[in-house]
This record gives structure tokens, C-alpha cells and sequence, in this order.
């Protein structure tokens, strides 16, 4: 079976979610999608958690209480959110490779590392054997596959990171592993009894 990850180096969550595919079955092909996070928030008309700020606190202690009980390595870098571009088109560039992936997320979430510090910056090129990482982010197709994988999102409905889509089902947060799995194990868990009525479930108001 094959499953889409869509992610964004901004995310804490994608991170952990990460730290936790061992879980995974090793029949799941997993395609790695790098997406603008912000892109999906400005198409959706919604907030980032960070943008609020009882909730910004409030999610950062709950990343860093999440990766305390699952022995993860964690600690926010010294500004967040940030901008994740030049990650994100690094990855790109690289090849999407799930090494590269786990070395970017490792680097910020796990050492605290400040991505938009050029010293920073200049220390994780070297770390993945790069001489000139700004002219790898800066070539014309890496920024262009960067806005196909977001707006492939879009298309397929992903409004948050992390997302794992399977054939037309969504799986959004790092908390949804679990269900993942459910899924996996039963394809059909969705088409049955309130599964399938809750899918089609009428609304009853709708604000302006």
C-alpha cells in the first residue's frame, strides 16, 4: 500500500510524527511531500496555531510534553515560527530523501537549531556534505516543485501538517497515527455503521 506524508520543517508535530514511523508497517510506501505550510493556511483562510497566542503556548507545551513521554529528542529552536523555506527547498533539491528529512527535523527540533541563522544555515549544509546550499535552494525548479507539492495539497484537501493521505482518506496530526494504523489494518473502517454516517453528516448552521 502506498501513502503521501505531507510535511513542513515549521511543524513540531511532523517532527514527532516522525520520531514515531517505526510503527508503520514496512509494506507502507511512503512518497515524502514538502509543502508550504502558510500556503495551505492563506487557501484555507485559517490561523496557525502559533498565530494565536493562549494557543501558541499552549501547543509548544504540549509538543515538548509529547516528545518527554515518548524518550524523544526535543527542544524548540531560539525563534519559532520561522521561516522554513530555504529547509524545505533544500529537501528538494536533495532529492526528498528520508535521510535528509529526518537529518533537517533533527537539526531543528532536536537541537534547537535557528534555520534562518546564516551560522546555522551554513552548519547544516555542511552536515549533509553541501558546498553552496543558497544556490541549490535558489534554482527555478526546486521553487517550482516546491508550489506543485502545495498546491497538490490543496487539490487533494490537506489543510494542515502533518498529513498522510492513503488512496482519498486524510489523516491530519501526529496524533492520528494510531487511526493510520486502524485503516491499514481496515480499509473499510470508514464505510461502516457511524463511520459512514458521521462521513455525511448534514450542518446545521454556518457563520459568514
Amino acid at each position: 500500500m502506498q501513502a503521501d506524508w505531507y510535511f513542513d520543517f515549521v511543524s513540531p508535530y511532523a517532527y514527532l510524527q516522525l520520531m514515531d514511523f517505526k510503527r508503520l508497517p514496512d509494506s507502507l510506501a511512503i512518497r515524502y511531500r514538502p509543502v508550504l505550510f502558510a500556503g495551505l493556511l492563506d487557501h484555507w483562510g485559517q490561523r496557525g496555531p502559533a498565530e494565536i497566542p493562549a494557543k501558541r503556548r499552549q501547543t509548544y507545551r504540549q509538543c515538548q510534553w509529547l516528545a518527554d513521554r515518548a524518550g524523544v529528542p526535543f527542544k524548540f529552536p531560539s525563534v519559532h515560527p520561522f521561516n522554513p523555506l530555504r529547509p524545505l527547498r533544500l529537501c528538494i533539491a536533495l532529492g526528498t530523501e528520508p535521510a535528509v528529512i529526518g537529518g533537517i527535523f533533527e537539526f531543528i527540533f532536536a537541537e534547537g537549531r535557528d534555520i534562518q541563522s546564516d551560522g546555522d544555515w551554513k552548519t547544516l549544509a555542511a552536515r549533509l556534505g553541501i558546498g553552496d546550499a543558497d544556490a541549490l535552494v535558489s534554482q527555478p525548479e526546486v521553487k517550482s516543485a516546491l508550489r506543485t507539492n502545495t498546491d497538490e495539497a490543496i487539490r487533494r484537501g490537506v489543510f494542515g501538517v502533518p498529513t498522510f493521505i492513503v488512496g482519498e482518506e486524510l489523516f491530519w496530526g501526529s496524533d492520528m497515527t494510531d487511526m493510520l494504523l486502524d485503516y491499514l489494518a481496515d480499509p473499510q473502517l470508514f464505510s461502516r455503521g457511524e463511520m459512514a454516517r458521521i462521513g455525511s453528516l448534514p450542518m446545521g448552521v454556518e457563520r459568514d
